[in-house]
């Protein structure tokens, strides 16, 4: 199964629960370009793809300004992970292919 394709995502955050909507689309080196919209606002990505494994880094601006490093495991039509957000710490991520 393809990580490409649009994902309905949930990150738990200590102020709440953050969803969003992220686009990938892989190109022909791994990697892949997105974008990210919802929660923390809309962002294009871009990330690397290592067989079913991506990563990707954003910068937001809503709810507070962060730096997001984000990981990934797609299983079939859902994913999960972690989001690393400074020192707010890890957070779990998980997601449903929308």
């Amino acid at each position: 199964m393809t990580v490409a394709g649009t994902w309905d995502i949930r990150i738990k955050t200590p102020i709440g629960d953050q969803t969003a909507q992220v686009t990938v689309v892989p190109d022909h080196i791994g990697g892949f370009t997105g974008k990210v919209s919802g929660g923390p606002g809309d962002l294009d990505i871009t990330g690397k793809i290592d067989g079913q494994r991506l990563t990707w880094s954003m910068k937001t601006t809503k709810p507070m300004a962060l730096d997001l490093d984000c990981e990934a495991t797609v299983d079939g039509d859902t994913l999960s992970g972690t989001v690393q957000a400074g020192l707010l710490g890890k957070m779990d991520l998980t997601g449903t292919r929308a």
